[in-house]
């Protein structure tokens, strides 16, 4: 029952300006495919190492394609046809090609019957591994997992996995549900992805299939010994977004931050790149079970959360509507916001309870990620112990599912295993003592926190309208999200953007989204 008494039409108006932008953009993301798109599609035909000089096998593949062929027709046409040539595995191809010692001119290019036989085991090996760890987190989620429970997320960030492993282990030790691996900082603007374990990053760990694998085994021996399941989160974001999707589902992992506004607003990455590269990693990410955490919480850093919480709410409306377009159910979109307001704005606490009621209740089946207090910690521990407070009041009352928490050395350091164990007390203590008093209270009709909510939800839909009229790229380019503006032929990657032939296939994206209206209809 609606606390907020938020108007149904203007709800339904919003998702529908939302959903026509969806449906427009999406009309281009189907025209064009990227070098990162064929990439991942190389990794799925289980193509994985590096040359003698450390270049990663699908990149050698996409990029001999792209100098002595046609990369418009998809690396599958390519593949199949060298696999009915050579008689060799799509791995062993990948080292012919390296070695220039396979002349594509001369490929007789088979027909588009042809090749999903020819590819078939290759690509059902991937899927199935992808589908057996998907059966086994839900098994293990389904016995060890409480629902209505917050789930408490926690980072850890050396930029050594194996000292990521022993922090990730302590924290699961003192209570934490989920363990979010930072990725080292520049990385998404690498079009390649590294390989193997690393033990150097600066600000994090480098995202590589090595990486996931270690950590996923530690966790999982941790979540033997505690009885749990420790959820494992990291980034498919970036010029490799499709790619780190692929890595992420078959290591099993169960959360990915994937928002292709992110990088085109934070890292300059093009749009046009990036929006296409999200299709194809929310597929996959629908294909493997795992949810997605969207960015909207980074607005906030650049602009005012009082001011700008409408484009807050828009973007969690156009970031619904992109995941379903990927075949993305609601159970798997963490739609992003964060407690970023003012300590010194009157009633601020007022108005974001508000913004995450009024979250809460326009995406009720969406396990919403909520962000801590960062833009306005100072490094005085003790007032930000009391903001995190706050923060995690909010969270307990209107049932925020992914609780990232907040440390109270945010802005001093990069947090020690003391300050992760004094966030959990603190977000376990008012999870406990606030258990039930969301169902005891009421918001006093048209007061404070009504008002609120209802001019941000009215505020959102106009935004979206505007948006629907003009269309998402030049909403982008005039600086609507974050104040930030960015052009449609700028950023990095647009090299990598190609127009599909018409004899373009995919026959991977194809496979997953039979598999997912097929689970969807029950058949």
């Amino acid at each position: 029952m609606s606390k907020l008494n938020l108007s149904i039409e203007t709800i339904e108006e919003a998702r529908q300006h939302a959903k026509k932008i969806a449906e427009d953009t999406q009309t281009f993301i189907d025209q064009y495919t990227t070098v990162s798109v064929e990439r991942t599609v190389c990794r799925l035909l289980g193509i994985d190492g590096v040359n003698d000089i450390d270049v990663p096998y699908p990149n050698i593949v996409v990029s001999y394609i792209q100098k002595h062929g046609d990369l418009s027709l998809g690396v599958s046409r390519y593949m199949a046809s060298l696999v009915k040539l050579t008689g060799y595995s799509p791995q062993k191809i990948a080292k012919e090609l390296d070695q220039e010692l396979i002349q594509l001119d001369r490929v007789e290019m088979v027909n588009d019957d042809e090749i999903m036989p020819l590819l078939h085991p290759h690509i059902n090996a991937s899927l199935d591994q992808i589908k057996t760890a998907k059966t086994y987190r839900s098994k293990k989620i389904e016995a060890l997992q409480d629902p209505d429970k917050p789930l408490l997320y926690v980072i850890v960030a050396t930029g050594n996995i194996y000292e990521d492993v022993t922090q990730a282990k302590a924290a699961a030790r003192n209570g934490a549900d989920v363990i979010a691996v930072i990725r080292t900082t520049g990385q998404s603007l690498l079009d390649y992805v590294p390989y193997g374990p690393t033990t150097e990053g600066f600000g994090g760990t480098y995202a590589t299939q090595e990486n996931f694998n270690i950590m996923r085994n530690a966790l999982d021996d941790i979540g033997d010994e505690l009885h749990k399941y420790i959820m494992l989160v990291n980034y498919a974001s970036g010029l490799c977004m499709p790619e780190i999707a692929a890595m992420g589902a078959l290591e099993r992992l169960d959360m990915m931050l994937n928002d292709s506004l992110y990088g085109v607003l934070f890292r300059d990455i093009n749009m046009k790149r990036t929006l296409i590269d999200q299709y194809f990693s929310r597929v996959i990410n629908a294909y493997a079970g795992i949810i997605i955490n969207t960015g909207e919480d980074n607005y906030l850093t650049t602009s005012d959360a009082y001011e700008e919480a409408h484009t807050v709410l828009a973007s969690q409306f156009i970031n619904e509507q992109f995941a379903f377009k990927a075949l993305m159910p609601s159970h798997l979109q963490g739609l992003g916001h964060a407690f970023e307001i003012d300590p010194n704005l009157p009633n601020g606490f007022l108005y974001e309870l508000a913004q995450a009621e009024m979250a809460r209740e326009i995406f009720p089946d969406a396990p919403l990620k909520y962000m801590p207090p960062t833009k306005h910690m100072t490094g005085n521990i003790f007032k930000g112990y009391a903001q995190n407070t706050l923060f995690n009041i909010v969270t307990t009352t209107t049932k925020q599912r992914i609780h990232l928490l907040g440390m109270l050395t945010e802005a001093v350091h990069t947090p020690f295993m003391s300050d992760r164990y004094l966030a959990i007390d603190n977000a376990r203590y008012i999870e406990n003592t606030m258990k039930d008093f969301y169902q005891d209270i009421e918001f006093k009709k048209d007061g404070i926190i009504q008002s609120r909510a209802k001019d941000v939800l009215k505020d959102a839909t106009h935004l979206l309208k505007d948006i629907d009229q003009k269309g998402l790229f030049q909403a982008i380019e005039e600086g609507t999200f974050a104040g930030i503006k960015r052009s449609r032929d700028g950023g990095k990657g647009l090299e990598g953007v190609i127009k599909k032939d018409e004899r373009y296939v995919n026959p991977v994206l194809d496979e997953m989204k039979r598999a997912i209206k097929e689970a969807n209809n029950g058949l």
